[in-house]
This record gives C-alpha cells, structure tokens and sequence, in this order.
C-alpha cells in the first residue's frame, strides 16, 4: 500500500492527494464522483485543457477565477466571446494566459453549442458519457493507473471530428477520471467505494 497516505483519522487516501489541502479536498470530494450536465462537462473538460503542461495544483488554485473569466463556463456565454473577451482573458492574472487554450476554450464552447439539437439538453453529456470504458479491477498503485485508455483515443478522436481542440486521448483519460466514468481511486482509498 505505498501508494496510500493515512490520515489523522485513520483513512487511507491516494497518496497524490495529501500533498497540498486543495488536492485532499479535491480527492475527497469531487475526483472520481460522476458529473452530469453540459455546462459542468463542459468547465471540466476546459479545466483539463488548460493543465496540460501545468500541475492540476495551479488549475485548483485558479478555478474560481476560471469561472469568473468564462461566465461561469456557460456554453453559449463562451461560444459567443469576440476578440474583445480574447484580450480580457490573456490579460487576466487570475487564469493560466495561454493564447492556445484561451482560443481552445473558445471553440470548444462554439463546438458544444452545435452538438445541440431541439431543446439542446445534455447533448454534450451524452456524447461524453457515450465512451464510457467497462469498469475494471480497482489499482493497486500510482503505475497501475493508465494514461489513456482506448476509449479516450476514440473520444478525443470523436470530439475532433465535431471541432473540439486540445482534447488528446490523455486529456481525455483524465477528463474520465474527474468526472467519474472510470474510478481510479486506488485499492484500499476510502473514496474507491463511494
């Protein structure tokens, strides 16, 4: 179990998470958890957008300033950012200023608007939700853990097809993680089972 910390009460927890108090609560109470909506989708797979490269760590620490700067991550709010809301967000300190993802951000929010049909309800969600991978056994440790998995090729390779960017079978694999399509919380975690 070297891959499980304890804590003060006596729970094992992924060891990744007992380095800094935002990633204890992040374990805790929302990695792993499955997440619904369009709009929540939708700030999650920006979120893991703008970490590739950079420590989840910053992304936690910035996120209420990303949703701030992205209205909240409100699909059609961000689909119709001009080049004026470009400028305020690579101006912005309180996100990562990455022209790149800023302009990912963008289009994606502009991709999802299109995936919508009639009442334009949970159409992102379930596109998403479509390449659930098939539960398999709990990891014992950190290497056990895959960086992407053949689901999230075909996803990233789907979401490209339909205009999204930045949305590789990595970031997609983690996307899974966060949002609970796969559980890889670590054999003996208290969070493996619920």
């Amino acid at each position: 179990m070297s891959d499980l910390d304890v804590d003060a009460d006596g729970r094992f927890r992924c060891s990744w998470a007992g380095s800094a108090p935002e990633y204890v609560e992040y374990h805790d109470l929302e990695w792993g958890r499955p997440v619904h909506g369009d709009e929540a989708l939708f700030e999650r797979l920006t979120l893991e957008a703008f970490q590739s490269g950079l420590s989840w760590l910053t992304i936690l620490r910035k996120r209420e300033s990303f949703r701030a700067a992205f209205a909240g991550f409100e699909i059609d709010a961000v689909a119709a950012f001009t080049d004026a809301d470009r400028a305020r967000l690579l101006a912005d300190p309180g996100i990562v200023r990455n022209t790149a993802k800023v302009n990912a951000a963008i289009a994606n929010a502009r991709a999802a608007a299109a995936l919508r049909d009639g009442d334009g309800v949970g159409a992102l969600d379930a596109l998403i939700w479509s390449f659930q991978p098939s539960a398999g056994p709990a990891p014992w440790r950190m290497g056990d853990v895959p960086a992407a998995v053949p689901e999230s090729a075909a996803l990233a390779k789907e979401l490209k097809r339909r205009g999204f960017v930045f949305v590789g079978p990595t970031t997609m694999y983690a996307l899974m993680q966060a949002v609970g399509m796969v559980n890889d919380h670590l054999a003996g975690c208290f969070r493996r089972a619920g």
